[in-house]
């Protein structure tokens, strides 16, 4: 159960009403998800995540599909099944083929597994994996 209630339209705060209906308009849906129903309770809340997810899986350098394979995969290490089953929803709908999403889960499960080693045993990075020492002085 939600700790904030899930707002029907008729029920959402004016601010939110309006990031409810830019998602719609940008989404191209009438269908607005329990996530940003519960966020509505809060209009800064929800106008600053929405502005920040529409930002960032936004038209970019990466392709559409694989950024909602990269959601899937951080929501897989994170635990968060609402966002495992929601952006698994939409890289389907992107064209994400039931191969892709297998691959997709032995790629993170294989990268839990070596990270979890190499923290464990505490290897070092090799340099060749680091930058030039000129850029690591610059990064700082």
């Amino acid at each position: 159960m939600s700790v904030w209630p899930i707002l029907a339209d008729e029920e959402l705060p004016a601010r939110s009403a309006a990031v409810v209906a830019d998602i719609k308009a940008t989404r191209n849906t009438d269908f607005i998800n329990n996530f940003w129903r519960v966020l509505a309770n809060d209009p800064r809340l929800l106008e600053r995540t929405w502005s920040s997810l529409k930002d960032v899986m936004g038209p970019g350098s990466i392709d559409p599909l694989t950024k909602e394979m990269l959601y899937v995969a951080v929501s897989i290490v994170n635990g968060c099944e609402y966002c495992i089953r929601s952006h698994t929803a939409a890289a389907r709908a992107k064209g994400m083929s039931e191969e892709q999403l297998g691959e997709l889960l032995a790629i993170v499960g294989m990268a839990s597994e070596t990270n979890r080693l190499a923290t464990g045993l505490q290897v070092p990075v090799d340099q060749q994996f680091l930058p030039p020492a000129q850029d690591r002085d610059t990064q700082d």
